[in-house]
């Protein structure tokens, strides 16, 4: 093997590692935290990050941190996606769905919007009608409400105050401080909730689906008022978590087969 091959193995193999440190961190590596960590020059880890966020696989923050992109997020999230996943997320979902009789789905956040990646509509006549590729707004939708309350505090503080709170439906909260206070039990309780914040005649919840610890997805349900009360979807917590716990665990299968 000549030596640009060695050259060209010995980068890949870096931007793996990078990718893979950063994906993982518990709190957002420097440059130079990775540099350090994996052993890498500095000149050759600030030159490999930035080729990264050219490529739109990670970004830095406000602190100059490395974070995820959407080129990383849209590959973690396709293990759902692939092989005996898809056959899984899809059982898993169809179960739901038929447990509770309500439309159930995965939502997953892409800047001020959720995205609805995948979904199995139930089979009742009045049915509301949000297709797999809807985006729906964070500040009024379960799922997004259950991401902004999963932000940090001065992060939250941030983005609150350049959101535009348009409103949506009668129960739409439009005031930066009112929605932070409601976004106070959803972080407690890890519930997402929409009480005809983004649609109204409809009721939602959500819940978490964590890997490594951070929220990755949403697993959603929703229903019309005059099938089901924000009491009844409540109630169905209990079921959506134990899902969500399933596709989580299918998560770590893929992790374990690396």
């Amino acid at each position: 093997m000549g030596s640009a091959s060695r050259d060209g193995s010995s980068s890949i193999r870096r931007v793996l590692s990078m990718l893979e440190t950063i994906a993982r961190a518990e709190h957002p590596p420097l440059a130079t935290d990775l540099a350090l960590q994996l052993d890498i020059p500095r000149a050759t880890a600030h030159r490999l990050v930035q080729t990264l966020e050219q490529e739109g696989f990670i970004r830095t923050n406000l602190r100059g941190q490395l974070i995820p992109a959407q080129r990383l997020e849209e590959i973690a999230f396709s293990v759902l996606y692939t092989g005996r996943f898809s056959v899984q997320r899809q059982a898993i979902l169809q179960g739901l769905a038929e447990r509770i009789g309500e439309t159930c789905g995965i939502a997953i956040p892409r800047g001020t919007e959720m995205i609805y990646y995948d979904r199995v509509q139930c089979h009742w006549p009045l049915q509301i009608h949000l297709p797999i590729g809807s985006r729906v707004p964070v500040w009024c939708s379960s799922s997004g409400k259950l991401y902004l309350a999963g932000l940090p505090e001065h992060q939250l503080d941030r983005v609150l105050q350049h959101l535009t709170l348009e409103r949506r439906a009668r129960n739409t909260l439009t005031e930066p401080e009112a929605l932070k206070r409601a976004l106070v039990p959803v972080r407690e309780h890890e519930l997402g909730t929409d009480n005809e914040e983004f649609i109204d005649g409809m009721v939602a919840c959500s819940v978490p689906i964590r890997r490594h610890g951070e929220l990755l997805a949403c697993l959603f349900c929703h229903a019309p008022v005059l099938r089901r009360s924000m009491e009844d979807m409540l109630a169905l917590a209990p079921m959506l978590r134990e899902a969500a716990t399933a596709l989580e665990a299918m998560l770590g299968e893929g992790d374990g087969a690396r």
